[in-house]
């Protein structure tokens, strides 16, 4: 017995394990258009938190010969989820976190004020030695990336966002697992040297495809080819880009740890006594049904049989650590979350401050109108997200939420 439905295009295949959540009409529209692409290698897979996404649809898995569609990998290159168990159990934190809350802001530069200027709260004014250190491991890769495509450098110094969480839906957590255990869990990505690299090979591509009078069924489709001008330029840059947001993810997590060890309150601990760092939007070269092809993940997570990794729920929402089953069809993957339910501008206007309060009652975060986009009620059921996955993964820590910090 499948556990996914069939979309057949025509000239493609889409298999989607979407049974009992939502597939909105534009992300359906989107699958289709990639799915007719040529060069993808049997079908595109697709997992139960889709919906609509630039280029295309985030929770898609999208294996293809010879050939990347940058826009499909998208801006937030590398962006996934790093998470620890610590040795503290839930007796061990005091009554109000505010001051575990209020330390871990501190420790980590997060949000986007003054415009990214020079007082802008989501970047290093001075980098910690830490992030010092971890920047000197990327520094040359970036000269080179620079003196090929000089408008990459057009932006912030990308060490200033080096350990730094960013905003949108990037976010740090304190959660505990079905044994009332500490865990320490964030969410983030490249920053803003990735999103500068996502746009200028998106725009390359879609040069290549007007020199060469490629027409597609939607512009963001727009790909390298191997053994083109870009083509290589276009991965050694998104390996690059993937680097820097493991570790942005690790540099952060330790900051983390630091933080909360400062905290009168919080006994002594130990910080890694599970550990997972997984990425959730990238390209990779691997082999599938007799062949190497390039798979890209937009809103998915590797989850070969006994890999780990993170499907995070909504603020509010339970999370999951995930052990992967293998699973062919879906090509070694699962979701990467609940999956928006609607757009940020929608959740503004459905949702009060006082809806937000009441779903994130008993966890300490802000509740404030600034996070209304991020309220649980405008993500899906992370529970039928779940239920629709069971033969991708297999559950082996249930989290819930007491602390998180948002972007």
């Amino acid at each position: 017995m499948t556990h996914y439905d069939v979309i057949n295009t025509g000239a493609g295949l889409v298999k989607a394990w979407i049974r009992g959540v939502p597939l909105e009409d534009a992300a359906r529209q989107q699958l289709e258009n990639v799915a007719r692409l040529p060069f993808v290698h049997k079908w595109v897979a697709v997992m139960p938190d889709v919906h609509w996404g630039y280029g295309a649809t985030v929770g898609s898995v999208i294996p293809t010969h010879r050939a990347i569609v940058p826009a499909a990998v998208g801006v937030d290159i590398g962006c996934g989820m790093i998470a620890s168990r610590t040795s503290l159990t839930a007796a061990d934190l005091p009554d109000s976190l505010r001051d575990v809350r209020e330390r871990i802001e501190q420790a980590v530069p997060h949000g986007f004020t003054d415009k990214g200027g020079k007082n802008d709260r989501g970047s290093w004014h001075s980098l910690p030695a830490r992030v010092a250190a971890g920047w000197a491991s990327l520094a040359d890769g970036y000269a080179e990336l620079c003196a090929r495509e000089p408008q990459v450098a057009k932006g912030k110094d990308p060490a200033r966002h080096l350990g730094t969480l960013g905003s949108g839906n990037h976010f740090i957590e304190v959660c505990l697992d079905e044994e009332d255990r500490v865990w320490f869990m964030l969410h983030s990505g490249s920053r803003g040297v990735g999103n500068r690299i996502g746009r200028r090979f998106i725009e390359l591509a879609r040069e290549d495809m007007r020199t060469w009078f490629v027409n597609l069924p939607d512009d963001d489709l727009a790909y390298f080819p191997e053994g083109t001008e870009h083509f290589a330029a276009y991965v050694q840059a998104v390996e690059w880009a993937q680097r820097f947001a493991a570790l942005n993810r690790q540099l952060m997590l330790e900051a983390v740890i630091e933080a909360v060890r400062g905290a009168d309150s919080i006994p002594p601990f130990e910080a890694s006594v599970e550990a997972v760092n997984c990425h959730h939007n990238y390209v990779a070269k691997e082999h599938h049904f007799g062949a190497d092809v390039w798979v890209t993940r937009k809103g998915a997570v590797r989850a070969r049989e006994g890999d780990l990794g993170i499907i995070p729920g909504s603020m509010g929402a339970k999370s999951y650590i995930v052990r992967g089953k293998g699973n062919d069809d879906a090509f070694h993957s699962c979701s990467h979350g609940a999956g928006r339910a609607m757009s940020r501008t929608a959740a503004r206007q459905r949702f009060s401050v006082e809806d937000h309060v009441a779903a994130t009652q008993g966890i300490e975060c802000r509740k404030d109108e600034g996070v209304i986009d991020e309220t649980p009620a405008a993500y899906k059921s992370i529970d039928a997200v779940m239920e629709a996955q069971r033969d991708l993964v297999d559950v082996v820590h249930t989290l819930r939420q007491v602390v998180c910090v948002k972007g």
